[in-house]
């Protein structure tokens, strides 16, 4: 799996909000003298990291609070409540033990910093005001970091994402963490099955493509606004419960998993903008609620599907290639059906 390619693209515009309220919060923060035990943690985190060029403006005699990448501070003494760490070049080391010293952190957001490898250690137990954690491009390894993340109760965003975790999702993600909103487990080397009510209020992200997760789709995500469960291995029909004209979902990708079931009578919500079943095992006909619902992409092709493609309303957006090898589809954007349609 050529997991160091993959992002996953709904929480590109997450990492863009977090890194513009930090810019934007570095530069108020700046006025305010940093906590001097945060800045000792700080000049850790740099030394851990092996001195990387990027972090130069990081010095013992400085205003931490005003060091780039973006440091964000907030009270008197100002605590370090938000960092981020981008590109950094050179670095081939842990994750920094030191980032569990920084207590008052609530957005730690680290990305493309390919040489941090290793799990995630257990100071990261300390960060108890933690509410937004984003790690991308990493080669983080290890099991998901559940234990050391269960002090942070409001939590609301996890990204650990085209790294090199590991192992099962373990189920006390679910329960420790009642305010999140957002997960994004994506490109890694996860088995086992997907544990119930790992997301929860509204707006929720469910992101696990790239994986290699077996086992059915949780009734639960039914309601769920973004489904990403793409590139794993998962079986069953997920229809009953994912599918309905009235669930919330704006994106669901299925693809390249096992997944068999009939589409004939499935009714898809009108809200979908995003619908990937590609390389599955899904028979019956194309359903006729697609023709009501303003698909921005569609994708069904590399499946068992039969029979003639519902004509009219949105169903001429899509192209020949939406449907491609499957059993015996005909009609437009396909050839024209014999016999009235098989």
């Amino acid at each position: 799996m050529a997991n160091a390619t993959v992002v996953a693209s709904s929480w590109i515009p997450l990492l863009c909000l977090v890194v513009v309220v930090l810019s934007a919060c570095t530069a108020v923060s700046s006025a305010v003298e940093c906590n001097g035990d945060d800045r000792a943690a700080l000049l850790r985190v740099k030394a851990q990291l092996g001195d990387p060029v990027r972090l130069s403006s990081w010095r013992p005699s400085t205003n931490c609070c005003a060091w780039e990448p973006a440091v964000f501070c907030s009270g008197e003494p100002g605590r370090v409540t938000g960092l981020a760490l981008f590109s950094l070049a050179g670095v081939a080391a842990p994750v920094p033990p030191a980032l569990g010293e920084l207590t008052g952190l609530a957005v730690l957001q680290i990305a493309s910093v390919r040489g941090m490898s290793g799990p995630i250690p257990p100071s990261f137990a300390n960060l108890s005001l933690l509410e937004d954690l984003d790690i991308t491009g990493t080669s983080i390894s290890g099991p998901v970091p559940a234990s050391y993340l269960a002090g942070a109760t409001n939590l609301r965003t996890l990204v650990i994402a085209d790294s090199r975790l590991a192992g099962p999702i373990p189920p006390s993600l679910a329960g420790d963490h009642p305010n999140l909103r957002y997960l994004d487990l994506s490109g890694n080397f996860l088995t086992g099955a997907i544990p119930p009510g790992l997301v929860h209020g509204s707006f929720r992200f469910l992101i696990l493509s790239h994986n290699q997760l077996t086992g059915e789709i949780p009734r639960c995500y039914g309601d769920v606004d973004t489904v990403d469960l793409s590139h794993n291995r998962l079986t069953g029909d997920p229809s009953p419960h994912l599918f309905g004209i009235a669930a919330p979902a704006a994106k669901i990708d299925l693809s390249w998993n096992e997944l068999a079931f009939d589409m004939t009578g499935v009714r898809f919500p009108h809200h979908l903008r995003y619908l990937d079943l590609s390389h599955n095992r899904i028979t019956g006909k194309v359903a006729k609620s697609l023709m009501d619902v303003r698909l921005e992409h569609l994708n069904v092709s590399d499946n068992e599907l039969c029979g003639e493609i519902p004509a009219g309303r949105f169903m001429a957006a899509h192209g020949a290639d939406c449907y491609a090898r499957n059993r015996c589809l005909c009609g437009a954007p396909l050839p024209p059906c014999c016999d009235g349609g098989l």
